[in-house]
């Protein structure tokens, strides 16, 4: 088995007035050699946005983009006449295809909202647009990685790419093993929340490790833990 560590200190960081996002991959003004992306995922953001702002319309072309909200409630709207409001748990998944406007703004006056910004290269260009949330709490098990996102149709929200999403909030003390789907795949972890051991490697809040050439790997929690992979084509 092979890793890639990304400790959370480690990642680029842009502050403006009404945003604080840190980059786990290169983004924006963020850039590094070394962290361009992890097979077909192409961006990993940490976004809070501050209360009654956001990111105003804008343009996207032949990117897979997922939204993930943490805290608060992020308001999607887009040159497609979609109009949402999504909270935790809830996801947003947007294909940008041929291109797409759109905006993500805060939905509340008072209080912030925090969501991860995550970017698939899609394994098909210049396809139609589409726009879908999900609710995911009912996919959601105590003590499990419950599976969100699937190219299969064995879950509400795909992707236009050979990828898996599993998110789970985890109590200390567990171990837990996560099969890959596919040959040639590999796993990004994500550290939302807690204390964790994989591959002998400990990982903290916000840390994130890519894990492949391996069928399967165990992680264990030392800490309640809120994890989420992301398991793409390598």
């Amino acid at each position: 088995m092979k890793k890639i560590i990304h400790k959370a200190a480690t990642r680029g960081h842009s502050r403006h007035s009404w945003l604080d996002s840190y980059h786990t991959f290169s983004f924006d003004e963020y850039y590094n050699a070394d962290r361009i992306s992890f097979g077909a995922l192409r961006v990993l953001n940490d976004d809070k946005v501050a209360a009654g702002e956001g990111f105003q319309t804008h343009p996207h072309k032949n990117m897979e983009i997922i939204s993930i909200p943490l805290k608060g409630e992020l308001r999607h709207g887009d040159n497609k006449k979609n109009s949402r409001v999504v909270s935790v748990g809830d996801i947003q998944t947007m294909s940008a295809g041929t291109g797409i406007f759109h905006s993500e703004v805060n939905a509340s006056d008072t209080v912030p909202v925090e969501f991860l910004q995550i970017w698939i290269m899609p394994k098909e260009r210049n396809t139609t647009p589409a726009y879908q949330d999900f609710s995911i709490r009912e996919l959601e098990r105590p003590n499990e990685l419950s599976l969100i996102v699937a190219p299969d149709g064995s879950t509400p929200a795909s992707l236009l790419q050979d990828t898996w999403f599993s998110i789970g909030k985890i109590e200390a003390g567990k171990t837990l093993t996560y099969q890959l789907h596919q040959k040639h795949g590999g796993v990004y972890i994500f550290l939302i929340e807690g204390e964790i051991v994989v591959g002998g490697e400990s990982m903290q809040r916000r840390d994130g490790m890519g894990v492949y050439d391996t069928s399967a790997f165990e992680l264990q929690t030392i800490k309640d833990s809120h994890i989420l992979l992301i398991e793409v084509p390598m």
